[in-house]
């Protein structure tokens, strides 16, 4: 008998935000699926006008490709000359107010990047570069990103943006947010050899170009390995805080019919489509999971399934299963209890479908041939009360909030007043 991968502690995967870009990148990176645009004829005809800056066509075409690479949720070509008008406009800020951005800055600011995908600078710079990004194009995506930020603190930093007591108050006596749940739709690919790993980079690009539901049930019905493609993927509504962080950033940015983009998983990638998003009035917030795993030689077999649902038969909760692993290879069963952000993506995902006793067949461990019988032994829960933040932590994030608010109308004021022109 094979031994079975150890299901147990993980490092967390990026978040998503601005700066999950990086996450993006990853992924791209990860699957070989990047596709930049087309380069028009003359690569420096001008594409607009800031006062007397001009925006080129080469510029759009790398940051097209670079949002690509980054896999952003938007990297058409009205959106990118947008972002580089207003650029142009945060540099002329930081020049107006003598801001220098020092070359030290910019090298940090592109490492700090390059560590968001566990990536040393120049091996970015490499992955990226194999795309069709020029370092300096990188280089003026992070000159500008860290002009803004000193011109933002040095107009509204510390010191400069306050709330007030009442306010303070008023937020830590606010209800708690509504939580969220949601209905997804899955599929699943296993990578766990060179071949299926290829074969799933193969499918990145046709999947997340996928538009309507009709289209990815049909691709989770053919590509899938979960037992929900008999249903076209379809899952059953989950709470989102369920779902490892990584998962609910790229759940949240969705609108109903978008895909995400691959998420690698041990031994797999994934792609979620959202169906539908609802609120839930909920004091409660899941931290932690203890979850076990008992492992049947022979993978997706219909013998392995047989004993599967034997053991199923047998136990109604995890301690249960100490009594059918009696006498075995210790390895045979384990059991973990870790905060949600420290469980194997693959296994976060369907401990999120279960509730406590249910079990889930769906993973296989040692290139396919080892069945994990999943089962949900317990999900632990902190309170809204428990969770609810100091009244430093709360003052930091009103003042975190208003600049942020400042910091857009601000923007917008010197759009207004500025010289723009569109080609």
């Amino acid at each position: 008998m094979s031994l079975p991968q150890h299901i147990g502690k993980t490092p967390s995967m990026m978040t998503l935000t601005l700066r999950s870009l990086a996450l993006g990148a990853i992924l791209a990176i990860g699957t070989g699926a990047v596709s930049g645009p087309a380069l028009a004829q003359n690569l420096f005809a001008p594409v607009a006008t800031v006062n007397e800056s001009v925006v080129t066509e080469f510029e759009v075409s790398q940051r097209q490709t670079m949002l690509e690479v980054f896999r952003a949720p938007d990297s058409s070509r009205e959106t990118v000359i947008d972002d580089l008008i207003d650029e142009r406009l945060q540099l002329d800020a930081a020049q107006s107010q003598g801001l220098v951005v020092t070359e030290q800055e910019i090298v940090d600011g592109m490492a700090e990047f390059a560590a968001r995908a566990n990536l040393e600078t120049d091996q970015f710079v490499a992955e990226i570069g194999r795309a069709g990004v020029d370092v300096e194009s990188f280089r003026d995506f992070v000159r500008a990103g860290v002009a803004w930020r000193k011109v933002v603190n040095t107009r509204f930093g510390e010191g400069q943006t306050q709330v007030d007591d009442a306010e303070v108050e008023r937020a830590v006596d606010a209800a708690p947010a509504p939580q969220l749940r949601v209905l997804l739709n899955e599929i699943i690919i296993p990578a766990n050899t060179p071949d299926r790993a290829a074969r799933a980079e193969s499918l990145v690009p046709r999947i997340t170009s996928i538009t309507s539901y009709a289209a990815f049930n049909a691709a989770a019905r053919e590509y899938s390995a979960t037992p929900s493609r008999s249903r076209g993927g379809q899952i059953d509504w989950l709470e989102l805080a369920n779902l490892p962080p990584q998962i609910q950033q790229l759940v949240r940015a969705l609108q109903p019919g978008e895909v995400t983009p691959p998420i690698p998983l041990p031994n797999a990638i994934a792609f979620f489509q959202l169906r539908e998003i609802d609120e839930i009035v909920t004091d409660r917030r899941p931290t932690s999971v203890d979850f076990a795993a008992y492992y049947i030689p022979g993978g997706q077999s219909q013998p392995a399934l047989q004993t599967a649902a034997q053991v199923a038969g047998q136990v109604d909760t995890c301690d249960d299963l100490y009594g059918v692993a009696q006498g075995q290879d210790p390895s045979r069963l384990q059991r973990d209890s870790l905060p949600i952000g420290e469980v194997p993506g693959d296994v976060a995902v369907e401990l999120a479908k279960l509730d406590p006793g249910e079990y889930s067949t769906a993973l296989t461990r040692a290139d396919g041939q080892t069945l994990v019988f999943l089962m949900l032994c317990d999900r632990d829960y902190s309170t809204a009360e428990e969770d609810a933040p100091g009244l430093d932590q709360v003052r930091r994030s009103l003042v975190q909030r208003r600049v942020g608010q400042k910091a857009d109308n601000y923007l917008a004021e010197l759009r207004a007043n500025a010289t723009v022109v569109i080609e």
